[in-house]
């Protein structure tokens, strides 16, 4: 495990305004509209923040989120709403649920097809969405991805296959197809000209910080998220600097496995470039296996995260155990691979002698309250069985 910092040096400020609160009503307000909405529960684990020694730790639990079992179809539909509103020229705040998935909308727009690289989570939320529109979607899948994922995929009548790519190739792929045949790629990864529908994606997963903010009883001292290509991340830390500002937001970490620890290198570089991690990453945290930053998000980051942390997988297996099975009058959380790295550093840092100093570092002690997202439940049915069964702590790819 390593930690570093955001701010070696002069803080960098950038426009951090389209994760502000006039912006994120509006994201809440489209999600809000659709009939399946429900906010997902913020669960407060009092006796496992006690043994811990801490005052508070919540988990917002996005396994709940659609039916869907994960957070990502927050930003994809989100995205593609935003997308239909532009070519129609409105505003996504007249484009609710109900007309954005009517047979005028759809006359108005011709056929689509809409495509997409993921592990997983994010494919099944623009498949879905495709499918309430009734338009097309297509999903590339980097190598080694799990077939279950793939079939949910594929049961919202999207084109989906497994290839035999690593992430960042398979995103590449995806774009290549787009300009192709002329679809329209939904990626929270952004590039020079690629910048409107990763913003609207990292806008979309705003909502869910919205709710934790209405949910929580007061400030937490402490945020704790996990990070694939930076989307997620940027997100709820921009969401939270605009409402709290500069001098009373909560103490962020960002955190990602080892083996996939792209800002985790950029931040400890600070030299104002992104680093990437090449080559086939095989952390069984399979939706944080991105080598290369999404930059939109990455300078959020820059300019309100505290602390990255780099971590081994047995973390997460250990958030995935204890939420599993908790203690006292705790609620049950069933939290995926990716999703429960969070707590489970959380716990890892407050109980191992050896991670002391970073426990320190990050002021973490009797009088912290601290948010942690599950972003997903058991997307991988197989493989979270064989975790918290069976007791497996390595990579899926071994």
């Amino acid at each position: 495990m390593e930690i570093t910092t955001f701010s070696n040096g002069p803080r960098i400020k950038n426009d951090i305004s389209f994760l502000d609160a006039d912006h994120v009503k509006k994201v809440y307000a489209f999600h809000q509209s659709f009939p399946m909405y429900q906010k997902t529960p913020l669960v407060r684990l009092d006796a496992l923040a006690q043994h811990l020694g801490l005052k508070h730790f919540f988990v917002k639990d996005e396994s709940k989120r659609f039916g869907l079992n994960a957070f990502k179809v927050l930003g994809g539909s989100f995205a593609i709403g935003s997308y239909i509103a532009q070519q129609l020229g409105m505003d996504i705040s007249e484009l609710p649920y109900s007309k954005l998935i009517s047979t005028e909308t759809k006359r108005k727009l011709g056929p689509i097809t809409f495509v997409t690289a993921t592990d997983g989570n994010h494919g099944r939320g623009v498949a879905w969405t495709a499918n309430q529109l009734q338009q097309k979607a297509v999903v590339y899948m980097p190598q080694g991805s799990s077939l279950e994922r793939l079939k949910h995929i594929q049961e919202e009548h999207a084109d989906a296959s497994i290839t035999d790519l690593n992430y960042d190739d398979a995103v590449r792929l995806a774009n290549e197809q787009a300009q192709k045949y002329g679809w329209v790629m939904v990626q929270d990864t952004s590039w020079e000209g690629y910048q409107d529908i990763p913003r609207w994606i990292i806008q979309g997963y705003s909502t869910m910080a919205m709710e934790a903010f209405q949910q929580l009883p007061k400030r937490p001292t402490h945020i704790f998220l996990q990070a694939g290509v930076g989307a997620l991340a940027g997100a709820v830390t921009g969401f939270f600097s605009n409402i709290y500002g500069e001098k009373d937001r909560p103490i962020i970490t960002i955190v990602e496995p080892h083996a996939a620890d792209c800002i985790f290198r950029t931040a400890k570089a600070h030299d104002g470039m992104l680093h990437f991690v090449g080559g086939r990453m095989d952390s069984m945290m399979a939706g944080l296996n991105c080598g290369e930053p999404c930059d939109i998000g990455w300078r959020v980051l820059e300019s309100c995260a505290d602390f990255a942390v780099t971590c081994e997988d047995f973390v997460s297996a250990k958030g995935m155990r204890t939420l599993g099975a908790p203690i006292g009058d705790d609620k049950r959380i069933i939290s995926g691979e990716s999703g429960a790295v969070t707590s489970g550093l959380v716990m890892e840092l407050m109980q191992n002698p050896a991670y002391a100093s970073i426990r320190q570092t990050l002021q973490l002690n009797e009088q912290s309250s601290v948010l942690c997202f599950s972003t997903e439940g058991n997307t991988d049915t197989e493989n979270y069985r064989t975790i918290v069964w069976d007791g497996k702590e390595s990579s899926y790819g071994q």
